[in-house]
């Protein structure tokens, strides 16, 4: 697969975020945060499954034989991700849609910055202006000229380290298992089962809340986790782990859209504005890189021949 390729799966991932983002917060009823995460989760594990586990056979038949290495590193990804997803969703049900989905793009500048911080993995030049520009970009498409911060939007900004984090841990097991499906099934196996186990000991859900919030779950289930996060496993084996930031940051430009259509809202040019500043920071950083490339290898080659 090429980075191109890799890119738009990762594009389709944002969109389907997007497009979930209003389900997440009115498609819950009366189902507890841990149990709603738990239930969404183990709905894409289930859909993903048969898939992984041929992928699973073939790899490790073909290519290589999985370790405990591998099995702990999914676990830990898995946790990772539900931990993620419950403070976020947590947060989602505290405060408006503007503030959260400002600040969960939060975590965009992150992963450049826990990168090369945490395992001095360089990046390109315009990573940082790029996920600057997302940021401002993200708070211009929201609207809001001042956030004030409620309960609700610091669980938010407690999810994002969560979320940098797992963009990064998606990308170095994708790569190391070359079984980006078994990887993806393996993390909704843990954040389901252990998001249900912890909501039932925690918020001791009935079955009438589980048939109240079906359709939520169901659709996030199979979309927003079964195929959105998915795509970005299989995405993030073939790009950076930063670009793969900032294109999944996308998800608040199709949010945008989704609820002019689905929900008749307007958004001002201004607002506009913010969305085409995403836009072009994500081609940014998928042109910029290549069209220095031949530059450099010109230079390189000029420098040899004198």
């Amino acid at each position: 697969m090429t980075r191109i390729q890799a890119n738009l799966l990762l594009t389709l991932a944002a969109i389907i975020w997007g497009s979930s983002f209003v389900v997440q917060q009115i498609g819950t009823g009366e189902l507890g945060t841990i149990s709603f995460t738990g239930s969404r989760f183990l709905v894409g594990a289930c859909m993903v499954l048969p898939f992984a586990w041929r992928q699973f056979l073939r790899v490790s038949r073909e290519e290589r034989p999985f370790k405990t290495a591998d099995w702990l590193g999914i676990l830990l990804t898995g946790c990772v991700l539900l931990t993620a997803a419950v403070l976020q969703q947590h947060g989602i049900l505290r405060t408006t849609v503007t503030n959260s989905g400002f600040l969960t793009a939060l975590y965009v500048p992150m992963v450049p910055v826990l990168g090369l911080l945490i395992l001095r993995r360089k990046v390109h030049f315009t990573i940082w202006p790029a996920s600057i520009c997302c940021f401002v970009g993200t708070f211009i498409l929201s609207g809001a000229r001042e956030v004030a911060l409620a309960t609700g939007d610091l669980w938010v900004i407690s999810s994002t380290l969560f979320w940098a984090t797992h963009v990064m841990l998606v990308g170095a097991m994708a790569s190391r298992t070359r079984a980006p499906l078994v990887v993806a099934a393996g993390q909704f196996l843990v954040c389901g089962c252990g998001g249900l186990l912890v909501g039932f000991w925690v918020e001791a859900p009935a079955p009438a809340h589980f048939a109240g919030a079906l359709w939520g779950i169901l659709y996030v289930g199979i979309f927003s986790v079964g195929m959105a996060f998915t795509l970005q496993v299989v995405g993030q084996r073939f790009t950076p782990a930063a670009d793969a930031a900032i294109i999944l940051s996308s998800e608040t430009v199709f949010a945008a859209i989704g609820g002019m259509i689905f929900l008749g809202e307007r958004l001002s040019l201004m607002r506009l504005s913010g969305g085409l500043l995403i836009l072009i920071s994500i081609l940014a950083v998928e042109l910029v890189p290549h069209l220095s490339r031949p530059r450099s290898l010109a230079a390189r080659g000029s420098n040899l021949s004198s």
